[in-house]
């Protein structure tokens, strides 16, 4: 039996900023917390880590992650889960980001891949969600010297 289709959320734009300052963004946890959630973030593959905001109903504000790749300046990814209780059959996605030298700065590219039929409150959220993230972090990387 093939396997149901997923969607995913992409937000993709140039940034006026070097790919060394959006990569700095995206992978040192002080600044993923000025611009995402705090958490314990490394850039390590196979380094599990959190994301944890305020609870919200159907959510209980953690998010637990996984390193997938890290290939600096260029892709990083993460395995993106429901925690808790919510974790036998909540979301288990995909954040992949890209970046890729542009005229006038770094094409920045964010998917987040993997949200099932059931995930569709998860799915429209994201999509209300990520580019404001992805505005917050263009903030940061604009931020740093």
């Amino acid at each position: 039996m093939p396997e149901a289709a997923s969607r995913s959320i992409v937000v993709e734009r140039v940034m006026s900023h070097p790919p060394e300052k959006v990569w700095r963004a995206l992978t040192e946890g002080p600044l993923i917390e000025r611009w995402l959630m705090a958490n314990d973030f490394q850039p390590v593959p196979g380094h599990r880590f959190n994301f944890r905001a305020e609870p919200r109903p159907q959510w209980n504000g953690v998010t637990d992650c996984e390193v997938l790749t890290v290939e600096p300046l260029k892709k990083l990814s993460y395995r993106w889960r429901s925690s808790g209780e919510e974790a036998a059959d909540g979301l288990d996605t995909v954040v992949t980001w890209t970046l890729e030298p542009a005229v006038g700065g770094t094409l920045v590219r964010m998917e987040h891949a993997g949200f099932r039929a059931e995930d569709d409150g998860f799915y429209k959220g994201a999509g209300y969600g990520w580019p404001k993230f992805v505005d917050g972090l263009e903030r940061v990387a604009a931020e740093l010297g």
